[in-house]
């Protein structure tokens, strides 16, 4: 095993630890560590999709025992971003995402400043989850869910990042209990998106076996460690990694143009 494969597997052990405790598959950084390693972009990103869907799965294994994953809320975001997410994958290597990135540049600064703000937000307590939604916010969680299932299957992302504000300030979701949805959907979002890459390859099976131990044991350190922080600090500390990866996509534009 070369010294490139194990700076790898290190890195996105970290990774996992910090982005499970979000509810988040890691996506959003495992795709730019490999390509800046030096793996092939469509590698990058089918790789990234493998990890994402063992990083999920492990996660969720931890917050349903814990009581904070809501199976039958969840399952109105899986046909959505089932399709999206397999449609993406399949695009990926065909379609040109900057205009893209550039607007999700934006999403991203937006959001991640929303919620760094709530951690000086003077507001109530959390209240519970809520029960039911209108048919209009039904449908809306059908939409979202497809667009997030694109950007997923085409960046490598399991789409928590886009999810977990989505979640919060929309549906009222508790904080926890929004990493605990959205850790279950990402399995999809991320399995589907291999699916699609499987059209047009681009797995390396050495590095993904490598890379999916470490995600494994990451993901349930991460999940673990979660649930005994403070809400406050979750909403902060994923706000500023939103910021983290606008940055990164700001400078990858950049260089690109």
């Amino acid at each position: 095993m070369d010294s490139t494969v194990l700076i790898a597997i290190a890195a996105v052990f970290i990774v996992s630890i910090i982005f499970s405790m979000f509810g988040q598959g890691g996506g959003s950084l495992y795709t730019p560590i490999l390509f800046l390693l030096g793996y092939a972009a469509l590698t990058s990103i089918s790789t990234s999709l493998v990890l994402n869907l063992i990083t999920a799965l492990s996660a969720s294994i931890v917050y349903y025992r814990s009581n904070l994953v809501d199976v039958r809320f969840a399952l109105w975001f899986v046909p959505g971003i089932c399709l999206g997410a397999f449609l993406g994958g399949v695009a990926a290597a065909y379609i040109n995402p900057v205009l893209l990135m550039w607007l999700f540049v934006i999403f991203l600064l937006g959001a991640g400043g929303r919620m760094i703000y709530t951690y000086w937000e003077k507001s109530s307590p959390e209240g519970p989850c809520p029960l039911t939604f209108s048919k209009g916010m039904y449908a809306l969680i059908v939409g979202f869910s497809f667009f997030v299932g694109i950007i997923s299957g085409l960046l490598g992302v399991g789409g928590g990042i886009l999810i977990v504000p989505f979640l919060i300030f929309l549906c009222r979701y508790p904080t926890k209990n929004s990493a605990g949805v959205v850790s279950f959907i990402v399995i999809f979002s991320s399995l589907f998106g291999v699916f699609g890459h499987l059209t047009s390859g681009g797995f390396d099976i050495p590095l993904i076996i490598g890379c999916a131990v470490a995600v494994v044991i990451g993901a349930t350190i991460g999940a673990r460690s979660m649930v005994k922080i403070q809400s406050g600090y979750i909403k902060a500390g994923f706000g500023v990694i939103l910021w983290v990866f606008a940055l990164q996509l700001i400078f990858k534009l950049v260089h690109i143009l």
